[in-house]
């Protein structure tokens, strides 16, 4: 079902962002996986709401010029101009942000994750509230599955971000940590 729809959204993108003059008209696409307000409610797909518009911005760019591969992204981007990237970053940085868990989640495992985000340092570059920083993501209020399957591609080396400093993060992570890593970030209030 999906490599059915996957194509449909992709030929509508390309056509209705050719003829689209709004910002909020050329966008309609990408809420369809990304969720209404860029909150998105779709598995492994990431909320956009909050994200700074620098860290659109590379990301966009990362996508367009395969330097991160996700087919349906990179041809989504593959046809946006710099200009574009632009546009689309500054609007994403007025997206709200996502909304924290009305859970306040299982005490034990939000302590084995607080100990990892200290150990490991999580706050200094993403902030204490998770929120980020110019080119660093805002991971506060994510989905779960999404932050512990890039977690791990982190950790296994399978995602590459635009420098080496997450893989690096990752290493002394055990891969049965990152699922309360993970459960942390995503429940922090």
């Amino acid at each position: 079902m999906r490599k059915m729809i996957l194509p449909t959204l992709l030929l509508a993108f390309a056509a209705f962002s050719a003829n689209a003059e709004t910002i909020q008209e050329r966008t309609v696409t990408c809420f369809a996986c990304h969720g209404e307000h860029g909150t998105s409610e779709t598995e492994n797909t990431p909320s956009l709401g909050g994200q700074q518009a620098p860290y659109a911005l590379i990301q966009l760019f990362m996508f367009r010029e395969k330097l991160r591969t996700f087919e349906p992204m990179n041809e989504m981007a593959k046809s946006l101009t710099d200009d574009d990237l632009r546009i689309f970053s500054d609007f994403i940085a007025t997206l709200p942000k996502p909304v924290p868990s009305a859970e306040a989640g299982d005490p034990a495992r939000m302590a084995r994750g607080q100990a990892l985000v200290q150990q490991n340092r999580c706050n200094t570059c993403h902030n204490t509230d998770f929120s980020g920083k110019e080119n660093v993501p805002r991971i506060a209020n994510q989905r779960e599955d999404y932050l512990a399957k890039t977690l791990g591609e982190y950790k296994d080396n399978s995602r590459h971000g635009y420098d080496g400093t997450m893989a690096d993060v990752m290493q002394p992570i055990a891969k049965e940590q990152i699922s309360d890593l993970a459960y942390y970030i995503a429940h922090t209030r």
